[in-house]
């Protein structure tokens, strides 16, 4: 190696220092935000004053219980439907199945991690209800994460430390060898307390920006998952 080309490997080395895994959320960050539009849409059809669906839905006391695993998913839905003015079974079935359908990957992280898989390990670490593995899996990109940490399965709930502590423990690397993304301020703070290279995500293109910053990332993906939308 001539001497030029090891000064630019020294570059590379302090631009792109060690980082070895990126970890995502998942709610607002591999799966998308769902437009404004939708959630009015819901409340008109359901009857609900407009602004309120999520305060209804997620500020509960079952949300809670389900991000800690003391409800599975399927009691989340039975416990909020009444409080959405769905009382019958079926009702509640037929709005949480819509629900879930509405549910899209955002395409600019979907490609991002397509480029970083192969090269860096990936790990989701997310407040959900139990079960996230298997959505995961619906969706065919199960296979991109070498690690899941799902509240609900764990009972531990970000920002608490030891969440982001186990999925980079479980990952085999150490935090300041770590990427964590998420959209939630309190979580980046608290990942970037632990010693993980934070990003508070925003948009896929802001996110790109921001990784390429910190580490070397491919310009074209090894793996892609195929389905886009929830079955």
């Amino acid at each position: 190696m001539d001497l030029k080309a090891a000064f630019q490997m020294c570059v590379f080395l302090s631009e792109f220092p060690m980082i070895q895994a990126v970890i995502f959320d998942f709610g607002r960050v591999i799966s998308a935000q769902k437009p404004e539009s939708l959630f009015r849409s819901y409340e008109h059809e359901l009857g609900l004053p407009c602004g309120t669906i999520n305060t209804i839905m997620f500020e509960s006391a079952a949300w809670q219980e389900a991000l800690l695993g003391r409800k599975t998913t399927a009691g989340f839905w039975m416990a909020i439907g009444p409080q959405l003015g769905l009382n019958a079974p079926g009702q509640i079935e037929d709005f949480r199945r819509r629900y879930h359908a509405d549910e899209r990957i955002n395409p600019h992280v979907l490609d991002l991690m397509g480029r970083l898989f192969g090269t860096y390990k990936l790990a989701v670490c997310s407040n959900s209800p139990p079960g996230l593995v298997q959505w995961l899996a619906e969706w065919e990109i199960d296979h991109l994460f070498d690690v899941v940490f799902c509240s609900g399965d764990e009972a531990i709930v970000k920002p608490d430390p030891a969440a982001y502590l186990a999925t980079v423990t479980r990952l085999g690397v150490k935090p300041f060898e770590t990427v964590f993304v998420d959209d939630a301020l309190e979580n980046v703070a608290a990942a970037s307390a632990q010693g993980l290279r934070a990003i508070h995500f925003t948009d896929g293109p802001a996110l790109e920006k921001d990784l390429a910053a910190i580490l070397s990332l491919p310009k074209h993906g090894s793996a892609a998952p195929k389905r886009t939308t929830a079955p």
